[in-house]
Protein backbone atom coordinates (compact mmCIF):
# COMPACT_ATOMS: atom_id res chain seq x y z
CA UNK A 1 0.00 0.00 0.00
CA UNK A 2 1.36 3.27 -1.08
CA UNK A 3 1.69 6.22 1.58
CA UNK A 4 -1.06 8.30 2.05
CA UNK A 5 -2.09 11.41 4.34
CA UNK A 6 -5.03 12.67 5.98
CA UNK A 7 -6.42 15.91 4.72
CA UNK A 8 -9.51 16.70 7.22
CA UNK A 9 -11.86 16.78 4.51
CA UNK A 10 -14.53 13.69 3.32
CA UNK A 11 -11.58 12.18 1.46
CA UNK A 12 -10.09 10.87 4.53
CA UNK A 13 -13.71 8.66 4.96
CA UNK A 14 -13.39 7.50 1.12
CA UNK A 15 -9.21 6.37 1.80
CA UNK A 16 -10.16 4.18 4.58
CA UNK A 17 -12.62 2.59 3.24
CA UNK A 18 -10.63 2.53 -0.11
CA UNK A 19 -7.46 0.55 1.96
CA UNK A 20 -9.83 -1.89 3.25
CA UNK A 21 -11.58 -2.79 0.05
CA UNK A 22 -8.17 -3.37 -1.65
CA UNK A 23 -7.23 -5.54 0.98
CA UNK A 24 -10.11 -7.61 0.46
CA UNK A 25 -9.85 -7.60 -3.22
CA UNK A 26 -6.07 -8.90 -2.79
CA UNK A 27 -7.11 -11.85 -0.69
CA UNK A 28 -9.83 -12.54 -3.25
CA UNK A 29 -7.71 -12.04 -6.49
CA UNK A 30 -3.92 -12.68 -6.44
CA UNK A 31 -1.92 -10.14 -8.48
CA UNK A 32 -0.34 -12.63 -10.13
CA UNK A 33 -4.16 -13.65 -11.42
CA UNK A 34 -4.24 -10.07 -12.55
CA UNK A 35 -1.33 -10.07 -14.34
CA UNK A 36 -2.47 -12.48 -16.68
CA UNK A 37 -5.61 -10.55 -17.49
CA UNK A 38 -3.63 -7.41 -17.88
CA UNK A 39 -1.20 -9.25 -20.22
CA UNK A 40 -3.76 -10.17 -22.77
CA UNK A 41 -5.54 -6.80 -23.22
CA UNK A 42 -4.47 -4.63 -26.14
CA UNK A 43 -1.70 -1.95 -26.27
CA UNK A 44 -2.87 1.19 -24.15
CA UNK A 45 -3.64 4.52 -25.74
CA UNK A 46 -1.97 6.95 -24.58
CA UNK A 47 -4.56 9.26 -22.70
CA UNK A 48 -1.84 12.78 -22.44
CA UNK A 49 -1.58 11.97 -26.64
CA UNK A 50 -4.93 12.04 -27.20
CA UNK A 51 -5.39 15.42 -25.42
CA UNK A 52 -2.58 17.24 -26.32
CA UNK A 53 -3.55 18.79 -29.84
CA UNK A 54 -4.57 22.14 -30.00
CA UNK A 55 -7.90 22.65 -29.80
CA UNK A 56 -9.70 21.73 -26.66
CA UNK A 57 -11.08 18.04 -25.69
CA UNK A 58 -13.78 16.84 -23.37
CA UNK A 59 -12.90 13.80 -20.86
CA UNK A 60 -16.49 12.27 -20.60
CA UNK A 61 -16.99 10.44 -17.24
CA UNK A 62 -19.58 7.54 -16.67
CA UNK A 63 -20.82 7.97 -13.00
CA UNK A 64 -23.80 6.91 -11.19
CA UNK A 65 -23.60 9.42 -7.69
CA UNK A 66 -21.57 11.55 -5.78
CA UNK A 67 -20.52 11.95 -2.21
CA UNK A 68 -21.96 15.73 -2.62
CA UNK A 69 -25.00 15.02 -4.91
CA UNK A 70 -26.60 11.59 -3.97
CA UNK A 71 -27.65 9.30 -6.69
CA UNK A 72 -28.01 10.87 -10.31
CA UNK A 73 -31.77 10.80 -11.09
CA UNK A 74 -31.03 8.89 -14.03
CA UNK A 75 -30.61 5.39 -15.83
CA UNK A 76 -26.72 5.04 -16.57
CA UNK A 77 -26.29 2.09 -18.61
CA UNK A 78 -22.33 2.15 -19.14
CA UNK A 79 -22.01 0.83 -22.79
CA UNK A 80 -24.58 3.06 -24.21
CA UNK A 81 -23.16 6.51 -22.00
CA UNK A 82 -20.09 5.68 -23.79
CA UNK A 83 -20.89 5.07 -27.00
CA UNK A 84 -23.20 8.28 -26.83
CA UNK A 85 -20.12 10.40 -25.39
CA UNK A 86 -18.32 8.91 -28.50
CA UNK A 87 -20.63 10.13 -30.76
CA UNK A 88 -20.76 13.82 -29.59
CA UNK A 89 -17.12 14.00 -29.60
CA UNK A 90 -15.83 13.38 -26.52
CA UNK A 91 -11.68 12.84 -26.91
CA UNK A 92 -11.78 10.04 -24.00
CA UNK A 93 -13.78 8.81 -21.19
CA UNK A 94 -13.53 8.58 -17.65
CA UNK A 95 -15.09 5.40 -15.39
CA UNK A 96 -15.46 5.98 -11.90
CA UNK A 97 -15.02 2.62 -10.47
CA UNK A 98 -15.62 3.31 -6.16
CA UNK A 99 -18.59 1.46 -5.25
CA UNK A 100 -19.45 2.69 -1.38
CA UNK A 101 -18.73 6.56 -2.58
CA UNK A 102 -19.81 6.82 -6.43
CA UNK A 103 -21.63 2.66 -7.00
CA UNK A 104 -19.43 2.32 -9.73
CA UNK A 105 -17.37 -1.07 -10.60
CA UNK A 106 -14.64 -2.27 -12.30
CA UNK A 107 -16.76 -4.03 -14.86
CA UNK A 108 -18.24 -0.46 -15.45
CA UNK A 109 -14.90 0.00 -16.28
CA UNK A 110 -14.35 -2.88 -18.58
CA UNK A 111 -17.89 -3.06 -20.42
CA UNK A 112 -16.86 0.69 -21.54
CA UNK A 113 -13.58 -0.05 -22.99
CA UNK A 114 -14.63 -2.41 -24.97
CA UNK A 115 -17.19 0.00 -26.86
CA UNK A 116 -14.73 2.81 -26.38
CA UNK A 117 -12.00 0.30 -28.29
CA UNK A 118 -14.41 -1.46 -30.65
CA UNK A 119 -13.70 1.19 -33.48
CA UNK A 120 -10.86 1.59 -35.99
CA UNK A 121 -9.80 4.65 -33.75
CA UNK A 122 -9.67 3.49 -29.88
CA UNK A 123 -10.42 6.37 -27.23
CA UNK A 124 -8.32 6.11 -24.14
CA UNK A 125 -10.03 5.00 -21.00
CA UNK A 126 -9.40 6.79 -17.35
CA UNK A 127 -9.84 4.42 -14.70
CA UNK A 128 -11.54 7.37 -11.89
CA UNK A 129 -11.11 5.83 -8.39
CA UNK A 130 -8.73 6.65 -5.02
CA UNK A 131 -5.51 4.63 -6.46
CA UNK A 132 -3.48 3.84 -3.23
CA UNK A 133 -1.95 1.02 -4.09
CA UNK A 134 -0.13 -0.64 -7.19
CA UNK A 135 -2.66 -3.34 -6.95
CA UNK A 136 -5.46 -0.97 -8.27
CA UNK A 137 -2.76 -0.03 -11.36
CA UNK A 138 -2.82 -3.61 -12.07
CA UNK A 139 -6.37 -3.93 -11.50
CA UNK A 140 -6.89 -0.96 -14.32
CA UNK A 141 -5.22 -2.49 -16.63
CA UNK A 142 -6.46 -5.81 -16.52
CA UNK A 143 -10.46 -4.41 -16.66
CA UNK A 144 -8.98 -2.05 -19.88
CA UNK A 145 -8.17 1.09 -19.01
CA UNK A 146 -5.17 3.12 -20.47
CA UNK A 147 -4.92 6.07 -17.68
CA UNK A 148 -5.49 6.11 -13.85
CA UNK A 149 -6.04 9.21 -11.79
CA UNK A 150 -3.43 10.01 -8.58
CA UNK A 151 -4.84 12.62 -6.26
CA UNK A 152 -1.65 14.27 -4.91
CA UNK A 153 -3.78 15.24 -1.28
CA UNK A 154 -4.01 11.53 -0.82
CA UNK A 155 -0.65 10.63 -1.13
CA UNK A 156 2.45 11.49 0.05
CA UNK A 157 5.73 11.85 -1.65
CA UNK A 158 7.08 9.13 -1.71
CA UNK A 159 3.55 7.31 -2.85
CA UNK A 160 3.27 9.31 -5.50
CA UNK A 161 6.60 8.55 -7.32
CA UNK A 162 5.86 5.13 -6.64
CA UNK A 163 2.63 4.85 -7.96
CA UNK A 164 3.57 6.63 -10.96
CA UNK A 165 6.43 4.18 -11.75
CA UNK A 166 4.11 1.83 -11.15
CA UNK A 167 1.28 3.32 -13.73
CA UNK A 168 4.38 3.74 -16.47
CA UNK A 169 5.57 -0.29 -16.41
CA UNK A 170 2.27 -1.25 -16.75
CA UNK A 171 2.06 1.36 -19.86
CA UNK A 172 -0.76 3.75 -18.70
CA UNK A 173 -0.61 7.41 -18.45
CA UNK A 174 -1.01 9.08 -14.57
CA UNK A 175 -3.42 11.91 -14.98
CA UNK A 176 -2.24 13.34 -11.13
CA UNK A 177 -4.65 15.31 -9.65
CA UNK A 178 -3.96 19.00 -7.77
CA UNK A 179 -6.01 21.23 -5.75
CA UNK A 180 -3.64 24.23 -5.11
CA UNK A 181 0.19 25.36 -5.69
CA UNK A 182 1.67 23.29 -2.76
CA UNK A 183 0.05 20.26 -4.57
CA UNK A 184 1.20 21.59 -8.04
CA UNK A 185 4.51 21.87 -6.61
CA UNK A 186 4.48 18.32 -5.46
CA UNK A 187 3.29 16.68 -8.78
CA UNK A 188 5.99 18.54 -10.51
CA UNK A 189 8.40 17.32 -8.44
CA UNK A 190 7.42 13.62 -9.10
CA UNK A 191 7.52 13.93 -12.58
CA UNK A 192 3.88 14.43 -13.25
CA UNK A 193 3.26 15.55 -17.07
CA UNK A 194 -0.47 15.41 -17.38
CA UNK A 195 -2.12 17.42 -14.51
CA UNK A 196 -5.71 17.63 -13.77
CA UNK A 197 -6.49 21.15 -12.03
CA UNK A 198 -9.66 20.61 -9.44
CA UNK A 199 -11.99 23.07 -8.88
CA UNK A 200 -13.65 21.56 -6.13
CA UNK A 201 -12.46 22.57 -2.84
CA UNK A 202 -12.35 19.87 -0.48
CA UNK A 203 -13.31 20.92 2.48
CA UNK A 204 -16.40 23.28 1.36
CA UNK A 205 -17.52 21.42 -1.92
CA UNK A 206 -17.34 25.06 -3.43
CA UNK A 207 -16.02 25.40 -7.25
CA UNK A 208 -14.63 28.15 -8.70
CA UNK A 209 -13.05 27.89 -12.06
CA UNK A 210 -10.42 30.73 -10.91
CA UNK A 211 -8.40 27.65 -9.21
CA UNK A 212 -7.30 26.24 -13.04
CA UNK A 213 -6.74 30.31 -14.02
CA UNK A 214 -4.26 30.51 -10.93
CA UNK A 215 -2.59 27.22 -11.08
CA UNK A 216 -2.64 26.32 -14.87
CA UNK A 217 0.38 28.96 -15.15
CA UNK A 218 2.75 27.15 -12.83
CA UNK A 219 2.13 23.92 -14.29
CA UNK A 220 5.75 22.15 -15.05
CA UNK A 221 6.81 23.62 -18.69
CA UNK A 222 5.28 20.68 -21.20
CA UNK A 223 2.60 19.04 -19.28
CA UNK A 224 -0.76 18.32 -20.80
CA UNK A 225 -3.37 20.25 -18.48
CA UNK A 226 -7.02 19.31 -17.60
CA UNK A 227 -9.72 21.54 -16.18
CA UNK A 228 -11.92 19.58 -13.65
CA UNK A 229 -15.29 20.34 -12.30
CA UNK A 230 -17.81 23.10 -12.28
CA UNK A 231 -17.93 23.00 -16.57
CA UNK A 232 -20.90 23.79 -17.39
CA UNK A 233 -20.90 25.56 -20.77
CA UNK A 234 -18.65 26.34 -24.03
CA UNK A 235 -17.89 29.43 -22.01
CA UNK A 236 -16.60 27.71 -19.44
CA UNK A 237 -14.21 25.61 -21.89
CA UNK A 238 -12.96 28.82 -23.61
CA UNK A 239 -12.31 30.27 -20.56
CA UNK A 240 -10.44 27.76 -19.55
CA UNK A 241 -8.63 27.10 -23.15
CA UNK A 242 -7.51 31.19 -22.59
CA UNK A 243 -5.22 30.22 -19.84
CA UNK A 244 -3.29 27.08 -21.41
CA UNK A 245 -5.59 24.27 -20.17
CA UNK A 246 -5.66 21.59 -23.05
CA UNK A 247 -9.05 19.52 -22.28
CA UNK A 248 -11.35 18.98 -19.44
CA UNK A 249 -13.25 16.69 -17.51
CA UNK A 250 -17.03 16.68 -17.08
CA UNK A 251 -18.84 14.46 -15.39
CA UNK A 252 -22.57 15.19 -13.97
CA UNK A 253 -23.96 17.87 -16.10
CA UNK A 254 -23.21 15.51 -18.99
CA UNK A 255 -24.47 12.33 -16.98
CA UNK A 256 -27.86 14.32 -16.45
CA UNK A 257 -27.98 15.62 -20.24
CA UNK A 258 -31.11 14.25 -22.12
CA UNK A 259 -29.03 14.18 -25.36
CA UNK A 260 -25.37 13.45 -23.77
CA UNK A 261 -23.83 13.58 -27.65
CA UNK A 262 -25.53 17.02 -27.80
CA UNK A 263 -23.61 18.22 -24.26
CA UNK A 264 -20.53 17.66 -25.55
CA UNK A 265 -21.20 19.30 -28.90
CA UNK A 266 -22.25 21.70 -26.44
CA UNK A 267 -19.46 22.40 -24.31
CA UNK A 268 -17.09 21.77 -27.77
CA UNK A 269 -19.05 24.65 -29.35
CA UNK A 270 -19.90 22.13 -32.75
CA UNK A 271 -22.98 21.99 -34.56
CA UNK A 272 -24.64 18.76 -34.92
CA UNK A 273 -23.74 18.51 -38.36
Amino acid sequence: MGGYTATGTILDRILVRTVADVAVRKRAVPAGALQRRADQQRPPVSLRAALAGPEMAVIAEIKRASPSRGVFPVEVDPPAVAQAYLVGGAAALSVLTDAPFFHGSLDDLAVVAEVAHAGPTSAPILRKDFVLDEYQILEARAFGADAVLLIVAALDDAGLRSLLIAAREQGLDALVEVHDAVEMERAAAAGATLIGINNRDLRTFEVDLAVTEALAPRAPEGAVIVGESGIFSHQDVLRLHRCGVHAVLVGESLIVAPDRAAAIRGLLGRSAG
